[in-house]
């Protein structure tokens, strides 16, 4: 039997399917109206801006980097374009392979594949990464030809940063390298949002030198293209751009002819020199031997290389002007007296009977001369470089007087010179002892530690750059200068020149007549003493002293031989000199390492030095090689030739940089193809700076040669010898000092 359907029942049951379909069918639709609402309104102008970076790319257009020049506009680091060939490793499916087909079109070395390994793997696939560098024409053309057969490979005009004269001055410019991601990180974590946004695009920063402490100045402004892209990521016009600014000008206050006479006068020889004028702080040479050629850093130095600099005996890495301490020797001898004067220990006529050594307890410190100079006052204590003198005198001071007068000298003090990296050395005093070690029997000051520093040894560590900075100041009699080497920031876009010079520091309030006093008994160091030999005619009244300082100390009895020693312990030759004796415009300090007496060894270089400056006068080959080999003691061995004749071949050689110095900034352009070009042209249009005319020259000589108001006393009795030095004292290498030992580095005697 048929069972009768319930027709209303069915009829409800529709209904309400009909309901839900309809309301699932309005629900859907009011989904579709609301997200129509939050995407065309809600969100509308965040989507419009994220439809626009899809189809508008934003590229960065690198600055030229600024050039850095020499007071008298001598190019000193610079740019240069030049092509390289870069592939995209995710736009290459076998980069071996692909490497290999380049290969057979233009070179590619082992060296080149190193290179790119390491690049790709520290950066990202979809960054393109030079393959070979410096394409010439022929290499470009060559590969353009066949460019069909490389997807993912393209030639690039990049900007390329170069040092054109290779070693000379490096430890001074410093160099710049690519970025690396312990400098992203530091970019990321403390750097400004606008100042990372200035560095887009960039790849390369300063590592050392100025190019490191002016990075600011010299990375310029990064500009903008805006680029329309189509579906495929090609680029189909550009909408707007923004060009960048380049780098600003750096014109130092250094001298590159008379830096460039200077390491030729090094040689091969370990050593600093630092020159700087009294007058405003100016820093004329700033030398640091051996040299490196910053080219071979700009883009990553390869391990042969990096070994060789590394693991050299003579640290050619190590930056001496700031970074080397030396035991100033008897250079510190001036100081000494001047503390004396001051602190009402001594006047000039005060007088002794050196018997050639100084007891103190039961130790024996020795003069360098055994029989003692006879009867020595003041002048004379300086001229013949008289230890005994200054051993007693140390011991009359005190060690917290030496250092209280010291201080405002820049004496273990950082000068604020205007590069990276300068180490304060050491000025000793019972505080630096207590928070320099941690043992209360090394923390303890011995009065037998105070000996030696009356000469210079002991404890003493400072820096080239502070005893010149010192130098200045007592020349001046109290005037007192921040040293820098950039003298004016010039915008290569309006020419405009920016000084740099520090404000003047507050002056020292020293007595006239006790700096007379000294500068008139360093005048007789150049005239009659230590330094007379090398200072023979040289037609200008110019003040020094000599300085021998030790580099291991000696047994009591034990007399010093060289030719018993290794090289890298045999005594540092120091000297320091300023001209004209009456209003100088440079004072020089220098060391030459392990090279022994200074006045054999140093004096004759600081000679050369002031003959430059003051005269006009460059020296000869000759005399240059003499100089290096150690035989020239004395004065110029032939006339020299005035500097403006001459030649440029001691600035270092000009050359092109080999294919693996660097990868380069990208450009964007032929119009900053020629950036570098128009920087140097915009920058000789701006430039007005020149060293010391003729003029000047003869002027200062002049009033050199007219302020011989000097030299009462006696004449020197010769010079002191090398060979016997002063006995052991505070700790080291000698007995303990009266009351125990101390932890003191090897006490030692001065001599000039």
């Amino acid at each position: 039997m048929t069972e009768l359907r319930n027709i209303e029942v069915e009829l409800d049951r529709f209904r309400a399917r009909t309901i839900a379909a309809a309301a699932f069918v309005l629900l859907c639709f009011g989904v579709l109206v609301f997200r129509w609402f939050v995407l065309q309104v809600v969100r509308h102008d965040d989507l419009q801006a994220q439809a626009e970076a899809n189809r508008i790319g934003v590229v960065p257009i690198v600055p030229n980097r600024g050039l850095i020049v020499d007071r008298n506009g001598v190019v000193m680091a610079t740019n240069y374009p030049a092509y390289t060939l870069e592939i995209t490793p995710s736009k290459v499916s076998d980069l071996e392979a692909t490497i290999d087909e380049i290969a057979k079109v233009i070179e590619v070395t082992p060296r080149d594949r190193k290179r790119f390994a390491r690049l790709a793997a520290e950066g990202k696939s979809f960054e393109s990464v030079p393959i070979r560098t410096k394409l010439t024409d022929e290499e470009v053309a060559r590969f353009v030809a066949q460019r069909f057969r490389f997807p993912g490979v393209e030639i690039k005009a990049r900007l390329f940063r170069n040092y054109p004269h290779g070693e000379l001055a490096s430890h001074l410019v410093g160099y710049i390298g690519r970025i690396n991601q312990e400098e992203k990180q530091k970019i990321i974590d403390d750097w400004s949002d606008e100042d990372q946004a200035n560095y887009r695009g960039t790849e390369y920063i300063g590592k050392l030198g100025l190019e490191q402490s002016y990075e600011s100045e010299l990375h310029g402004t990064t500009g903008f293209e805006q680029i329309e892209t189509s579906a495929g990521g090609r680029a189909v016009r550009q909408l707007a751009s923004k060009p960048a600014t380049p780098g600003n000008t750096l014109q130092l206050s250094i001298d590159i002819k008379l830096q460039a006479m200077v390491e030729d006068l090094y040689g091969d020889r370990r050593g600093a020199l630092v020159a700087i004028d009294p007058r405003n702080g100016e820093v004329l040479a700033f030398v640091s031997k051996p040299t490196f050629d910053p080219n071979l850093f700009v883009d990553g130095i390869d391990a042969d290389n990096w070994k060789d600099l590394n693991e050299s005996i003579d640290k050619p890495l190590l930056n001496r002007a700031i970074r080397g301490t030396y035991a100033p020797g008897s250079t510190y001898k001036p100081y000494m007296a001047l503390a004396a004067l001051t602190l009402g220990k001594r006047t000039p006529q005060w007088g002794m009977q050196d018997p050639g050594h100084f007891t103190f307890g039961n130790h024996t410190f020795r003069d360098d001369k055994p029989e003692g100079h006879g009867f020595v006052d003041m002048y004379r204590s300086i001229v013949i470089s008289c230890d005994v003198y200054y051993f007693m005198l140390a011991n009359d001071l005190g060690v917290d007087s030496i250092a209280g007068f010291m201080q405002p000298f820049g004496f273990g003090q950082a000068t604020g010179i205007d590069i990276e990296g300068e180490l304060r050395g050491v000025l000793p005093s019972t505080e630096w002892k207590r928070k320099a070690y941690k043992r209360a029997e090394q923390q303890r000051w011995y009065a037998g530690e105070t000996i030696s520093l009356g000469i210079g040894q002991g404890y003493n560590s400072f820096t080239i750059t502070q005893l010149a900075n010192a130098l200045a100041t007592l020349s001046t009699g109290g005037q007192r200068h921040t040293p820098h080497l950039v003298r004016d920031i010039v915008d290569v876009v309006s020419g405009a020149r920016r000084p740099v010079a520090p404000e003047p520091l507050t002056p020292l309030a020293l007595k006239p007549e006790f700096v007379d006093v000294i500068r008139n008994a360093m005048v007789g160091v150049n005239r009659e003493g230590t330094g007379a030999k090398a200072f023979a005619g040289a037609g200008y009244l110019s003040g020094g002293k000599t300085g021998t300082a030790q580099v291991v100390g000696i047994k009591a009895n034990e007399k010093y031989s060289a030719s018993k020693l290794a090289e890298h312990l045999r005594d540092n030759a120091l000297f320091i000199a300023f001209a004209p004796a009456d209003h100088p415009t440079i004072a020089v300090a220098m060391v030459l390492e392990n090279a022994g007496w200074g006045a054999d060894s140093a004096a004759p270089i600081a000679r050369r030095v002031l003959d430059y400056w003051i005269k006009g006068i460059y020296p000869t080959d000759k005399d240059i090689a003499a100089v290096q080999g150690g035989n020239a003691g004395g004065p110029p061995l032939e006339p020299g030739v005035p500097v403006a004749q001459a030649t440029n071949i001691r600035l270092g050689t000009n050359h092109a940089p080999s294919a693996d110095d660097s990868v380069g900034t990208p450009l964007e352009g032929a119009d900053n193809l020629a950036g570098a070009a128009s920087a140097v042209a915009a920058f000789e249009a701006a430039s007005g700076a020149s060293a010391p005319t003729a003029a000047e020259r003869a002027a200062t000589a002049a009033s050199a040669a007219s302020a011989s108001r000097g030299a009462r006393p006696p004449a020197a009795r010769g010079h002191p010898r090398p060979g016997a030095r002063a006995g052991a004292g505070a700790g080291g290498g000698g007995p303990a000092p009266p009351g125990g030992g101390g932890g003191a580095p090897p006490p030692t005697g001065g001599g000039g």
